[in-house]
């Protein structure tokens, strides 16, 4: 009987020791999920040191509890959803240094004289940035903000007009479409919300992905820019189809998987 009770009382201890080992490794991944915007089964099984089907059964019970959006291959917070739409500034505390590289990148790519289109948000503010010492440079934009970060430098500087968002201190509308359809360019650098590679690009607001289809339509070359952060997310309105990209410039936390769909697809994928 002390046997069987010892027995009883080691295999009680042994169960509690593996729930509280459990409910860390949870709390651990929401931690992450909190700090990088985005996990995958693929990392966290490594930084771990246990099985991936542990790691997704994680997932699935904090999924369960609502305390994340369960993707293919990972995990979003759930209070990402697809209307969620933050303003400009709290994007820019968000994945900060992954823009810089981005926008490095997607600089050593224009050569003087072209015509470039940017679309509003923090990956292409930083861009802009970076075009500032171009002597014979166009840039189209629907953003208010990029337009302010280039005036007194030598890029020409066309603002399509519009009704202007507050968010993202950019301009949509009928007027900033039209204008869009008067003009072409060499390279759209396009920043999104939303990058599920089955579904396409998107982004929260209807008006917003309207100009972006326009600016898709008028750029010889579109050039997706966005951080690994983005991947497997969808918003509410579709700006265009993976097919649509020719070239993609994120970090190396993109999802693999993601990757090789953009590769099939006949887009050059650039990693910083």
């Amino acid at each position: 009987m002390r046997f069987s009770a010892a027995l009883a009382t080691g295999n009680a201890l042994t169960f509690r020791l593996n729930s509280v080992l459990n409910e860390e490794r949870r709390r651990a991944i929401l931690d992450l999920l909190n700090h990088q915007g985005r996990v995958l089964v693929t990392e966290l099984s490594r930084q771990f040191q246990t099985s991936q089907v542990t790691i997704r059964k994680d997932l699935e019970i904090l999924h369960a509890h609502g305390l994340v959006h369960r993707t293919h291959g990972g995990a979003l917070p759930s209070r990402e959803g697809a209307l969620e739409d933050p303003t400009l500034r709290e994007k820019e505390k968000l994945h900060h240094h992954e823009k810089l590289r981005i926008a490095e990148c997607a600089v050593g790519k224009v050569k003087e004289g072209q015509v470039l289109i940017l679309d509003s948000g923090t990956t292409t503010t930083a861009i802009a940035r970076s075009l500032r010492n171009f002597q014979n440079l166009t840039i189209i934009t629907n953003a208010v903000n990029i337009a302010a970060e280039l005036s007194g430098t030598a890029v020409e500087v066309i603002l399509t007009g519009g009704t202007l968002r507050k968010n993202s201190f950019s301009l949509v509308g009928p007027i900033a479409e039209e204008t869009l359809r008067r003009l072409s360019a060499d390279i759209l650098f396009l920043g999104v919300d939303g990058f599920d590679v089955h579904f396409g690009l998107s982004t929260p607001n209807l008006l917003e992905a309207k100009v972006n289809r326009v600016m898709v339509e008028i750029a010889k070359k579109t050039v997706a820019v966005c951080d690994s952060s983005k991947f497997g997310r969808r918003s509410l309105s579709l700006i265009a189809p993976t097919s649509a990209l020719q070239e993609v410039i994120t970090d190396r936390g993109a999802p693999k998987s993601d990757l090789r769909v953009l590769k099939q697809a006949g887009a050059e994928v650039t990693l910083v």
